[in-house]
Parts: structure tokens; C-alpha cells; sequence
């Protein structure tokens, strides 16, 4: 399975993004009411500078305090992205965010973000596909 297959399944294709001034505070605000756990930080929407997650937040919060909610979210976003494209099989962008413990990968095409897929989104492709691979072969395995 393909990137391209997990974001055609997602019920929500777009990516929520907050510019590199945005307040770190404004962004937890964001990601509560959106109940999602990353912001990409984007001048345009397109371009995705970096990112800014829950456990971002969490750390800055536990080594700053809250001061660090008045700072702008460019001071603490992972600026070092790992993305991935349409065409990057789903078991190797699995391996990749396990082996970086991170949850949340940008989907990028000529430069630009198309999307967003989640461990969560991999994981749930993925138990589909074993799904659907033991129903094949139980059907093989009844003569149906």
C-alpha cells in the first residue's frame, strides 16, 4: 500500500497550518479545538517550513515554563522535517516514524504539502490490508 491509498481514506485531506510568528500558545489552542496533535508551520499553506507537536509543546512547557506559550512557534517547531511522497510504500514510512519516534509525517509533492498521514493512519491502512489478505486466503483455502 501506498501513501496515496492512506490519504484517499482519510476522512479529512487537509493539512491544518500555522505560520512561523503564530504564538505557541495560539497554536495549542489550535490543536485542542482541532483535536489533532501537530500544526505544520507554513508562510503560505503550501510550503511546510516545520512542525509543532503536542510533545513539542510538552517539552518546552516542563524546560521554560509557561513562558514558553508567548513564544513564537518558530522557536520550537522541528525544523529538520522527514516527509514523504504519494509513491513511499506504507511499511517503509511505518519504519521510519519507529525509528524516529515521531507520529506525524508531511506528504510532499514538487516542493509542495499535500497532505499529512499519522502512525495512526499507517497502522489503520495496514490492519486493513492484512484484513483483507486473510480473506483472500481463507477464500483460497475454502475453494471459494
Amino acid at each position: 500500500m501506498q501513501v496515496h491509498h492512506i490519504l484517499k481514506s482519510k476522512a479529512d485531506d487537509g493539512v491544518v497550518t500555522v505560520p512561523p510568528d503564530a504564538l505557541v500558545s495560539d497554536a495549542a489552542k489550535l490543536l485542542a479545538e482541532r483535536r489533532i496533535g501537530t500544526v505544520v508551520i507554513s508562510e503560505d499553506g503550501s510550503v511546510a517550513l516545520g512542525i509543532l507537536s503536542e510533545r513539542d509543546i510538552v517539552k518546552h512547557l516542563a524546560a521554560n515554563g509557561a513562558a514558553c506559550l508567548d513564544a513564537k512557534v518558530s522557536e520550537y517547531m522541528t525544523s529538520k522535517l522527514q516527509t514523504t511522497h504519494r509513491d513511499e510504500e506504507a511499511d517503509s514510512v511505518l519504519k521510519r516514524m519507529t525509528e524516529g519516534r515521531f507520529r506525524h509525517m508531511p506528504v510532499i509533492e514538487d516542493g509542495n504539502l499535500v497532505g499529512l498521514i499519522t502512525i495512526g493512519d499507517v497502522v489503520k491502512a495496514r490492519l486493513s490490508e492484512l484484513a483483507m489478505e486473510k480473506s483472500a486466503l481463507e477464500g483460497m483455502i475454502m475453494g471459494y
